[in-house]
């Protein structure tokens, strides 16, 4: 932890009693915490607002588990309350296609490439201000110089000339005291960018791996209502060739043939704007993994390549805004928030800054580093703000603002991320009904057009009843794969809602936990 008043900085993984140490970090804050116990620091001390608290997602009692239906994705899937999410949440879906794809993204998107490198950027400035401010600088100087006094005779040495040559070498040192504790709330303030910049990386890792498992489905999903479609109008070219045939007979008139003809030139335009959707969701799914579309060499995906996970892990309420990213990129902004409010306090008040210096001068570099040569400095200074034109005061109020905007902003994440989760359970329960009803209404629209063919056939009834249950048994298949495709998306949304498990992850970054 980053302490305001003792400046030490462990770097800790959440939710484990195992702490990891960086030392030329936790070196430094150490050293300088026995500088600085001197005083507190100025501006208020962070604390993470109070939300309301909840014991409950939804607004009504969460069923333990879905209902079922026949087919392909229609398992029931069960609430498993409390229990912790996998790091590696897609393996539930159990396509050794889709984990391949994922291991591919995480190792290819710019997205993560770019996060990773806004998160060591943030590391490395931190540690550049540790370095300058908790350690007095130290330089070392040498100087040589031709000169010529005006008008009187400097080097003693050559009384007859005010030209001469001066040797100067010299190590200085500086520190200001941080009496008031101005360095440490900007120190806070760099701690609390690196932590934002962390939970942004794990934000852009759950986004892509939620993308890249929601673009998967979308794709098996169109796949399937393609086939459908296709399936279709095969059966539709069939009627076609029947009506001819009873047309020849004299059985049926013209009309009825150009009637078919436009129902199937109706069905294959359906086709196109389906193919057209594939083709971007193939493209969307080669960028997301780091390579062109024009390189696309993925495997095709199927609904039947995906099994619909049956336990669902769902976390308790209170921990929400601790697995979430994006809350938890939030409190850090807030927290930075918090620790401006304190530099601006600081700058109102007096700066304390020792001086020193020790070396060596001559006119001759012989003698530049005998005895009678040495030199030295040293002194305080104390800079106090009296007058600037308001200036001050007015960051102070303004970083006051900032202070309350980043309040409204964390607040409105806590809300959003409650809504995330409430929205993906009544998915879930809602979509699992729209399944079995799905899959009901296209068996008995099956038999209903197996039935009307075969009076068809026989000439018990006309053609715009057989035209009216193919319509209505195409309708129904391509519901039930879009409903199908659904509960796969549901899941993959509460899984993202929940936070994604990244603290379950092995290789997940350690975190600044500025306190």
């Amino acid at each position: 932890m980053c302490y305001q008043s003792g400046i030490m900085c462990e770097i800790k993984r959440e939710n484990c009693h195992k702490t990891v140490k960086y030392p030329f970090i936790c070196l430094s804050l150490t050293l300088s915490s026995c500088i600085f116990l001197i005083s507190c620091a100025a501006g208020p001390n962070f604390e993470t607002p109070v939300i309301a608290k909840t014991n409950a997602y939804i607004d009504s009692i969460l069923p333990s588990e879905t209902i079922e239906s026949k087919g392909n994705g229609g398992k029931i899937q069960r609430f498993a309350k409390g229990e912790d999410i996998p790091g590696e949440w897609w393996n539930l879906f159990h396509s050794k296609a889709l984990n391949e794809l994922i291991i591919s993204g995480i190792k290819n998107s710019p997205n993560l490439e770019a996060a990773q490198a806004a998160l060591h950027q943030s590391q490395e400035n931190m540690q550049s201000f540790i370095g300058m401010t908790f350690f007095p600088t130290v330089d070392a100087q040498a100087l040589g110089s031709r000169q010529r006094a005006l008008n009187q005779t400097i080097n003693p040495t050559h009384t007859n000339t005010n030209i001469y040559n001066l040797y100067n070498t010299s190590i200085n040192v500086s520190y200001t005291l941080d009496i008031f504790g101005g360095s440490r709330r900007q120190m806070e303030a760099l701690c609390a960018e690196v932590e934002y910049q962390r939970f942004l990386l794990e934000a852009a890792y759950l986004s892509l791996t939620s993308n890249i498992v929601t673009t998967a489905i979308t794709e098996a999903s169109l796949r399937a209502q393609i086939k459908a479609t296709n399936d279709l109008i095969q059966l539709s070219e069939q009627e076609l060739n029947i009506i001819k045939k009873q047309f020849e007979l004299g059985s049926v008139s013209k009309a009825d043939i150009l009637f078919q003809e436009t129902q199937l030139a109706d069905l294959k335009a359906t086709i196109y704007p389906l193919e057209k959707n594939l083709a971007f969701t193939r493209h969307s799914l080669s960028v997301l993994i780091g390579e062109l579309p024009s390189e696309n060499k993925l495997h095709q995906f199927n609904l039947t390549d995906l099994q619909l996970p049956q336990r669902l892990p769902l976390s308790i309420p209170s921990l929400l805004v601790q697995q979430r990213p994006d809350v938890r990129a939030a409190r850090a902004l807030l927290h930075q928030a918090s620790a401006k409010v304190g530099v601006a306090t600081a700058n109102l008040l007096p700066q304390f800054t020792l001086t020193s210096s020790y070396g060596t001068e001559a006119f001759q570099a012989r003698n530049l580093f005998t005895g009678s040569s040495a030199v030295w400095s040293y002194g305080a200074q104390i800079l106090q703000p009296i007058f600037h034109g308001g200036a001050l005061r007015a960051q102070k109020r303004a970083a006051i603002a900032g202070y309350n905007q980043a309040v409204a902003q964390y607040r409105q994440a806590v809300l959003l991320a409650f809504q995330n989760v409430a929205d993906s359970l009544r998915a879930l329960e809602i979509d699992a009904k729209t399944l079995k009803a799905q899959s009901e209404s296209e068996m008995a629209a099956e038999a209903s057009l197996d039935l009307i063919r075969q009076q068809y056939h026989l000439g018990a009834i006309d053609y715009l009843s057989l035209l009216t249950a193919e319509s209505q048994y195409q309708q129904a298949k391509i519901k039930r794969i879009q409903a199908q495709s659904s509960r796969y998306a549901d899941t993959v949304a509460l899984f993202q809602a929940l936070g994604g498990g990244w603290w379950n992850r092995s290789e997940s970054l350690k975190i600044y936990n500025c306190q």
